[in-house]
């Protein structure tokens, strides 16, 4: 993976926006606002998209590359940049700069790898260095919550297990293993399965060491992937597909699905089974975010 190149103060090339699984997610109960409780194990991957930043002095935030299907204002990459922008002006009093932002999109839309809102952190760690804003790890993360649960994540910058809306992190050390990954050619709406009658929403509370004792092979389950196997055929069939070369499953509400493998080889090989008809990647779990140290500068 490219780390991030600082050609000038005013310019950040490079910056990766790594996908993520969930080694498991279960689904523990409901809040009143309807927010969904949740336990899981975030786990980083170093397949990402990449993001280019560049300082402007008139404070407009423009995204400068097309992404069918979804509008400039509506990105969660400018919704982040203008948060922030309005989070330093109320802590500075004064007026935040603008950015042009360009992005390579690797990441499949709808995929369960997290991907916009990996995007959305990648932009508020960047352009909180670009613009010296300041804030800490802790303030991007409360503002990244506003732009959706996974963000604060991506903030935190190491694999963790997560309770509540996802929100509550603490850092866990994961095994290093490859991950096939296979997109089955379809894009899940989030909402829609979490607002599925046929979801349970009753899972039994684990604790991290449970997950800890397991680590060596994947633990627990994801409640969301009945739901959306049985919705969308062609989940069900990745994962069975996936399933006989080890424990395959789905990540987040879908439709990505994975199979963790202790040897990069075993990966290899099966990466080249994978019918045509599929996208797939090899990807390595990381430990740490890759720009985690911008916010220690």
């Amino acid at each position: 993976m490219n780390l991030p190149e600082f050609a000038t103060t005013r310019t950040l090339n490079n910056c990766p926006a790594p996908a993520k699984l969930n080694l498991f997610l279960h689904v523990t109960g409901r809040r009143p606002d309807g927010y969904h409780l949740l336990q899981t194990v975030f786990q980083l991957v170093d397949f990402s998209d990449l993001l280019h930043f560049e300082v402007r002095a008139d404070g407009q935030v423009r995204r400068t590359t097309e992404i069918p299907g979804v509008p400039q204002e509506s990105d969660l990459i400018v919704r982040a940049a203008r948060l922030l922008q309005n989070a330093i002006h109320d802590r500075t009093g004064a007026a935040a700069p603008g950015a042009d932002i360009a992005i390579e999109k690797n990441l499949p839309m709808g995929g369960g790898l997290g991907g916009g809102s990996s995007d959305a952190a990648t932009t508020l760690m960047a352009l909180n260095h670009l613009w010296q804003g300041g804030l800490s790890r802790e303030e991007l993360m409360v503002l990244g919550l506003q732009l959706g649960a996974d963000v604060p994540f991506f903030l935190f910058g190491r694999n963790a297990f997560a309770e509540g809306i996802g929100e509550s992190l603490q850092k866990l050390d994961t095994p290093g293993l490859w991950f096939v990954i296979i997109q089955p050619g379809v894009t899940i709406p989030t909402a829609l399965i979490f607002s599925s009658s046929e979801l349970t929403r009753s899972t039994k509370p684990v604790k991290m060491t449970d997950f800890s004792i397991a680590s060596k092979k994947l633990f627990g389950k994801n409640d969301l992937e009945p739901v959306a196997a049985r919705q969308f055929p062609e989940v069900a069939d990745a994962i069975k597909w996936l399933g006989k070369h080890g424990d395959a499953r789905m990540t987040g509400s879908g439709a990505c699905v994975f199979c963790g493998f202790t040897q990069e080889e075993q990966a290899d090989e099966v990466l080249k089974l994978v019918p045509n008809r599929w996208k797939a990647w090899k990807a390595k779990a990381m430990q740490e975010h890759p720009l985690a140290g911008l916010l220690d500068r």
